[in-house]
């Protein structure tokens, strides 16, 4: 496992860009894995300053929420297309987000699935980490081989995710998620983490038992995986892990 501790979102979009940015030249055909919230989005703002040929790239979104309409602001494929598909000026159709307004939500869930696998798989998902330690949406309690499915979230994630809603009320209580197991099919995975208040639990799911407790554990079981956290995020990890400081990024 990789580990980048730099001193803030800047430095972390700069670290996290140079990584898909390696991916990419390495192959026009590439399919990568975006993630919304507040974390990744610098990535995505330092990638666009590459000016990368991506025309080809081929983008699947983590997650979205369960019944709201197509094109509420706050739905992730509104997310998507404003911070991803607009700003690296990716082709709307190689851009895929699971279908949270569809009149049956499992069978989307299952047609999203199946085109992960159409696709060729993941070469590089971007994660973010919940304070519970969920990762995309899998809750504490979501099975370490579990596959991409309609979820219920938890209150903790709906009050985390509230600020972007006028009131908690309006946050939806289910959605779309990739699979624990889905995940781990990537080929690689880079996780962006910042704040203190994500300390406690990346040390856990770093360096913890591996455990649906701690959906984020699950990344100790893959091969390949890029941690970037900032001073906050990194306080409490062991003093062997790969440290990178910020001006020699």
């Amino acid at each position: 496992m990789e580990f980048f501790v730099v001193q803030d979102a800047e430095a972390a979009g700069a670290v996290g860009a140079g990584l898909l940015a390696a991916v990419i030249r390495s192959n026009q055909d590439a399919v990568l894995g975006v993630a919304t919230g507040g974390s990744p989005l610098p990535v995505y703002r330092a990638l666009a300053g590459y000016g990368l040929e991506m025309s080809r790239v081929r983008c699947f979104a983590l997650d979205e929420y369960v019944g709201l309409p197509a094109g509420h602001p706050e739905s992730y494929a509104e997310v998507v297309r404003r911070e991803v598909t607009e700003r690296l000026s990716l082709d709307p159709a190689n851009v895929f987000v699971p279908d949270g307004s569809a009149a049956d939500p499992e069978r989307a869930a299952n047609d999203y699935e199946a085109a992960i696998a159409a696709h060729g798989g993941i070469d590089i998902q971007l994660l973010g980490i919940g304070h519970n330690g969920h990762l995309a949406f899998n809750e504490p309690g979501s099975s370490l081989e579990s596959r991409t499915r309609v979820e219920d979230l938890t209150e903790r994630t709906r009050q985390a995710n509230s600020r972007y809603f006028d009131s908690p009320a309006d946050v939806p209580g289910r959605c779309i998620t990739q699979g624990l197991g889905t995940i781990l099919e990537a080929r690689q995975l880079l996780m962006v983490v910042r704040g203190a208040d994500k300390a406690e639990i990346l040390h856990r799911a770093l360096t913890g038992p591996v455990t649906p407790d701690c959906p984020a554990s699950v990344l100790q079981r893959h091969p390949h995986v890029t941690v970037i956290a900032d001073e906050g995020a990194a306080a409490l990890m062991p003093c062997t892990a790969t440290r990178v400081a910020a001006a020699s990024v």
